[in-house]
C-alpha cells in the first residue's frame, strides 16, 4: 500500500503542477481535502476505521448500571465531536493540503489513533486505549482524489 501511495502522490504532484495559477491549485487542493474530510467524518460516525474494520467497543462501565435511582446513559458514539469541522480541519495552500486534528484536540486524537496510554481524568487513573484509526487512505480515497483531479483538468 505504501508503494502505491507513493506512486499516486507523484502522479498527483505532476498533475497539480500543471494547474495554473496558484489560486486555482489552492482551490483544487481544498476541494480534494474537503471531500476527504467528508468521507472520514462519515467513517468516524459509523465507528469504522479507514480500512473498513469496526472500532473496538467502549469499555463497559459497571458503576453506571449498579447504582439504583440514577438515570442510565445511552451509549453515545465515540468521537462525536472529533468529526466536526471545528476539530477535523483542513489547511491548504498552493502546494499542499493537509487534513487532520490541530491544537489541543490533536493529543486526544493521537492517543486514540495510535492506542497509547493516557490519563482518564486530570488526576485520575491511567488507561491504555485501544487503537482506533481515525484517519488514513484507502483505495476509495485514492480513486476519489484521482476523479476530482481528472474532472478539474477536463474543464
Amino acid at each position: 500500500m505504501s508503494e502505491d501511495l507513493q506512486r499516486v502522490e507523484e502522479w498527483v504532484a505532476t498533475l497539480i503542477a500543471r494547474v495554473q495559477p496558484a489560486q486555482q491549485r489552492r482551490q483544487l487542493l481544498r476541494q480534494v481535502a474537503n471531500d476527504l474530510r467528508r468521507e472520514h467524518a462519515r467513517l468516524i460516525a459509523q465507528q469504522v476505521a479507514p480500512d473498513g474494520t469496526p472500532y473496538v467497543a467502549r469499555k463497559n462501565r459497571k458503576e453506571l448500571r449498579s447504582k439504583s435511582g440514577r438515570i442510565k446513559r445511552q451509549k453515545a458514539a465515540m468521537f462525536a465531536k472529533l468529526r466536526l469541522n471545528k476539530y477535523l480541519q483542513i489547511k491548504a495552500d498552493a502546494s499542499q493540503a493537509s487534513l487532520g486534528f490541530f491544537g489541543k484536540v490533536s493529543r486526544v486524537a493521537r492517543v486514540h489513533h495510535e492506542g497509547l496510554h493516557d490519563k482518564v481524568a486530570p488526576r485520575g487513573p491511567s488507561y491504555k486505549y485501544p487503537e482506533h484509526r481515525l484517519l488514513g487512505f484507502n483505495v476509495k480515497d485514492i480513486e476519489e482524489v484521482r476523479l476530482v483531479l481528472l474532472a478539474h483538468l477536463d474543464t
